[in-house]
């Protein structure tokens, strides 16, 4: 097994830093403005951010559901700077100890409110999104089954940039101008693979891992709803997150949520979530959860309860960045690294539907990493690029 330096926050200039020592503090502020917390819960929140900006890792207080299982995972980083932890570990005890400072798991009042959902509900109620399902309209009935096909998988892959959304189809699928995957902001495209591993098993159950809620679960969804209508799947599995995760980690409250918004709606997208609430209904649509999609670890470690769970899928897509990381692990690969050989641990064959969002990457031919290099613009972070990657296993 290849490996690589595991990322980390205490590097100067480095993406990783700039999460800690910039975005949480902008988003605990966030967070504050958003709901009326009262003073204990104030008072949490920035003590939280002066410890992972400035201290040392503390475990979680004496009492917590969780806090075997954290000490456990968190073994010879206690009372060491936060920076020296993983990125992917240190970021998740993060959001961990977010929810122990709102309050989220009791006993008070708080207890149970999701510190992240104004920002979700906005985000779902916006007239963004009215637009994104009107478009739906165009797509319904509207030409080759396959070009369709695309433009759904697409809207997954860049659900979350407001450009392009429904409106992206595998000709229209950038704004950036020149030649070759650089330029088109699609860095590898293993989309027809995905088709073939799904065309020849349609009997199967496809597992679908969700990452944000929002203008990013709605594409999902609808994505989810063509493979059940379309003959793709027999059945399929949404795993969400057990609890408020990344801001907007998508949770069953979400999926219910984002079902209600197409129901509401008008023309296709209104029969899209009757389907969808009718598949749910009868058991073809199935939401599940585990504690493993909050833990701090990769998809290396998948515990073997869920781990034997995936490996009845035909085919496991994970959305979003934070799978991806999970998914390949949270190193400095060399760009050009087998994305079949750091994902050969996973139970079934699998997709990862990724926009770049954090440093690391796989998969890459060299000439494209080169042009990206070439640019002196931060590719890799910048949400500008994305990648269908598949590993059909043997």
């Amino acid at each position: 097994m290849p490996t690589a330096p595991v990322i980390r926050s205490d590097v100067p200039g480095s993406f990783a830093r700039g999460v800690f020592h910039e975005r949480h503090p902008e988003l605990i502020r966030q967070v504050l403005d958003a709901l009326p917390y009262g003073p204990a819960e104030r008072a949490s929140l920035e003590r939280l951010l002066a410890e992972s900006t400035a201290g040392v890792l503390e475990p979680l207080p004496a009492g917590a559901h969780d806090r075997v299982q954290w000490s456990a995972w968190g073994e010879g980083l206690w009372g060491r700077p936060w920076g020296e932890a993983p990125f992917l570990w240190a970021e998740s005890y993060f959001y961990r100890r977010l929810l122990d400072a709102t309050g989220y798991f009791g006993p008070g009042a708080w207890q149970g409110v999701d510190p992240f959902a104004p920002f979700k509900e906005a985000e779902l109620a916006g007239a963004a999104v009215d637009d994104e399902l009107a478009a739906l309209d165009t797509f319904e009935g509207g030409g080759a089954e396959r070009r369709h096909a695309d433009a759904l998988l697409s809207s997954a892959l860049w659900g979350n940039r407001a450009d392009l959304s429904f409106r992206i189809t595998a000709e229209e699928g950038s704004d950036a101008q020149g030649d070759g995957p650089a330029a088109s902001g699609l860095l590898c495209d293993d989309s027809e693979a995905l088709w073939a591993a799904l065309d020849d098993a349609p009997d199967g159950r496809v597992a679908v891992i969700a990452d944000n809620a929002g203008r990013e679960l709605l594409p999902d969804l609808v994505l989810i709803d063509h493979l059940l209508t379309g003959g793709r799947a027999a059945e399929v599995v949404l795993y969400v997150k057990p609890q408020p995760y990344f801001v907007s980690d998508a949770t069953m409250a979400d999926v219910l949520a984002t079902v209600r918004r197409l129901r509401a709606a008008p023309g296709h997208a209104e029969a899209i979530g009757r389907r969808l609430w009718r598949a749910l209904d009868r058991g073809r649509l199935a939401v599940r959860t585990h504690p493993f999609f909050c833990a701090p670890l990769p998809y290396r470690d998948l515990p073997a309860d869920l781990r034997a769970e995936l490996a009845g899928a035909v085919m496991t897509i994970l959305k979003g960045d934070l799978n991806y990381r999970r998914l390949v692990g949270d190193r400095l690969w060399p760009p050009t690294t087998s994305f079949a050989g750091v994902t050969g641990h996973f139970p079934s064959p699998v997709a990862a539907l990724r926009t770049l969002k954090s440093d690391v990457i796989v998969g890459l031919d060299a000439a494209t990493a080169a042009a990206l290099d070439g640019t002196g613009e931060a590719w890799r972070t910048s949400g500008r690029h994305a990648v269908v990657q598949v590993n059909r296993g043997t």
